[in-house]
């Protein structure tokens, strides 16, 4: 694992600490991502500025807001790392309101697709990224109705940020899922990793690729074959170094988060850290291309890609709480 992997490692470890320490209402999942977040910017995490932040998306948004949901940590730790939190939460507002009219319902995802396009886009651009959304939704949706939901808002958000003709995108994610998805158990998932290689402009080569990548990481006991993982099995995919190197990387990563105080079972658990070594060890070799496509893909979206991750993580960690709550009540 090449120096700079570790001192980011390392900066991670040390936010995660600091933010522990605050915000004892939230989950680990979202601390953890805000200590990541910070790590990405190689910025050690000021927990004062996402208190300022967070109170302002309390103070600046509905009561019932998804903006105040599960991810409002994230979208606080988002704003203090904007350099003009005011102004983004402001147009963070103004494009969850937009999506909301577009008939597209109150989540999670809802809340992190709002930053991206506020975050990803001019105003007088709004109205066409949100429509060009929305089509990608329906268009995937069209094809896989019983897959396509929530969690698909932040990379329909992605998709329509892009300049990839909607029509033809769709069509593409359609023909990715269709390669890929005999390979995978979690079809949902499947969808997801299509959609990025969409993003990235790939072509069915890739796919081989996943698949080589998927083995040698299983031979490792290393399983980004699973729910919430294939997102990141297909931005390692795409990364310019050979899968013995990936792979190693990734162990080293992963060794080296597990040695750390609260960073163990069950506080983190193998799937989760396993993410978060993945994406350490993804940026590295993202901010190490030079020009491209590519680049643009990698270093712009792995964060979204991250945040979609741990949004469905905690929205299924909610739902079996929910469950679990009605099934004791009764």
């Amino acid at each position: 694992m090449i120096e700079k992997t570790e001192k980011r490692a390392a900066l991670f470890m040390s936010n995660a600490r600091t933010i522990e320490k605050e915000f004892s209402l939230h989950s680990g999942l979202t601390k953890r991502l805000a200590a990541l977040l910070y790590a990405q910017e190689d910025t050690p995490i000021d927990c004062a500025d996402i208190k300022k932040c967070y109170d302002m998306i309390k103070g600046g948004t509905r009561v019932f807001s998804a903006l105040r949901g599960n991810m409002s940590l994230c979208v606080a730790a988002l704003l203090a790392l904007s350099g003009d939190p005011e102004h983004l939460l402001g147009e963070i507002v103004k494009v969850y309101d937009l999506l909301r009219s577009v008939k597209l319902r109150s989540s999670d995802y809802l809340a992190v697709a709002a930053y991206q396009i506020a975050a990803g886009s001019e105003p007088d651009s709004y109205s066409a990224v949100i429509e060009r959304a929305r089509a990608f939704y329906d268009g995937m949706k069209a094809y896989n109705r019983f897959y396509t939901g929530q969690n698909d808002y932040v990379f329909a958000a992605m998709l329509g940020l892009s300049d990839i003709d909607v029509d033809t995108g769709v069509e593409r994610i359609e023909q990715f899922y269709t390669l890929l998805k005999g390979e995978f158990r979690d079809k949902n998932s499947v969808q997801a990793l299509s959609q990025i290689l969409v993003l990235s402009g790939t072509t069915d080569e890739t796919t081989s690729r996943i698949l080589a990548l998927r083995d040698v990481l299983k031979e490792r006991k290393l399983r980004f074959d699973r729910s919430f993982s294939l997102s990141s099995l297909g931005v390692l995919a795409l990364l310019p170094v050979d899968v013995d190197t990936i792979v190693s990387d990734i162990e080293e990563a992963q060794a080296l988060l597990r040695a750390e105080k609260g960073f163990r079972p069950p506080s983190v658990d193998k799937q989760e850290l396993l993410l978060l070594a993945a994406a350490i060890v993804a940026w590295e070799y993202a901010e190490s291309i030079e020009s491209g496509v590519l680049t643009a893909t990698l270093s712009t979206s792995i964060a979204n890609i991250i945040i979609a991750q741990n949004a469905a993580m905690v929205a299924a960690i909610s739902a079996s709480s929910a469950a679990y709550a009605a099934a004791s009540s009764n």
